[in-house]
């Protein structure tokens, strides 16, 4: 992993891949599937945390922010999780991806780094990529409410954008996997709490459920993020947000191989724009200059 941070991220994305369509198998609420895909994590995250060595002890400031992205995982799995079924898993996974233009947003607002023409001009193709994707301008295509998929799956990708970025700037204490448990049981409890406000959560939701939700937790909340976690600091920023979108195209060929989703033309050609903008935009970033 140290040698090839590029593969171990790209291996990462597609390991995340898999979590919508193993969500959509679950059958369950999104309060349900987002806490459930944290506990079941945390057996296999707390000992790898605990023998953590080297850097930082984190300080108060940094828990705080640790904690915030934990919260803001908790909104964009809660709310991607209702995508899934209104817009289906490939395509909701397309649109939280939108991230990868939102980060050097929030970048620019807070950090004041600059950003490219090529980033600027990209915006328009990617919004109108949003709109085809979610099936705003069809009727009778699949997923129960696409609209409001892509409703929910933009505002995921809002919170997504929001812990990536805490996540990138609270990275410089050298405990990665002390942080990514912290994040993941905030994360867990939020998700509890408002899962029960909204939608209900099942804390029985019976074996079948658990079996699929055990291996969410597996390939995306251990696996897939931590190889994210861990490689990412090793690759210039425009590079690892390219690699993530290998994330909604195994989406997209996971939802048509496994759950028989086939998206419209309009909604591919959406799918395209989004991730030829995201790709023309990043790559005309430079990495951040270490400090």
């Amino acid at each position: 992993m140290q040698r090839l941070p590029g593969l171990s991220m790209a291996v990462g994305a597609l390991f995340v891949s898999a979590s919508a369509v193993l969500i959509d198998l679950a059958r369950v609420s999104p309060g349900t599937a987002s806490f459930y895909r944290c506990l079941l994590a945390l057996p296999v995250l707390a000992p790898l945390a605990l023998r953590e060595r080297g850097g930082r002890g984190h300080a108060a400031g940094g828990r705080v922010m640790t904690v915030l992205a934990g919260l803001l995982f908790a909104g964009d799995m809660l709310l991607w999780t209702a995508a899934i079924e209104e817009v289906g898993a490939g395509l909701s996974t397309v649109l939280v991806n939108v991230q990868v233009v939102i980060v050097p947003l929030l970048a620019w607002a807070v950090d004041r780094e600059p950003v490219t023409r090529r980033f600027l001009l990209a915006l328009p193709p990617l919004l109108l990529g949003v709109v085809l994707a979610g099936a705003v301008l069809e009727s009778g295509v699949g997923g129960s409410d696409p609209v409001l998929g892509t409703i929910h799956a933009v505002l995921a990708a809002l919170c997504y954008s929001g812990y990536l970025f805490l996540l990138r700037r609270n990275s410089g204490e050298g405990r990665t996997l002390r942080a990514y448990l912290l994040v993941t049981v905030s994360a867990g409890a939020c998700s509890l709490v408002v899962g029960a406000w909204w939608q209900g959560v099942e804390l029985a939701p019976g074996w079948a459920a658990i079996g699929w939700l055990a291996l969410v937790a597996l390939f995306g909340q251990v696996l897939g993020w931590l190889l994210v976690a861990l490689s990412s600091p090793r690759l210039p920023s425009h590079v690892g947000a390219i690699l993530l979108l290998f994330t909604p195209v195994g989406a997209v060929a996971l939802g048509a191989l496994v759950l028989g989703e086939r998206p419209t033309p309009l909604q591919l050609s959406g799918c395209v724009l989004i991730l030829t903008s995201s790709c023309m935009a990043t790559m005309g970033h430079r990495p951040a200059r270490e400090s």
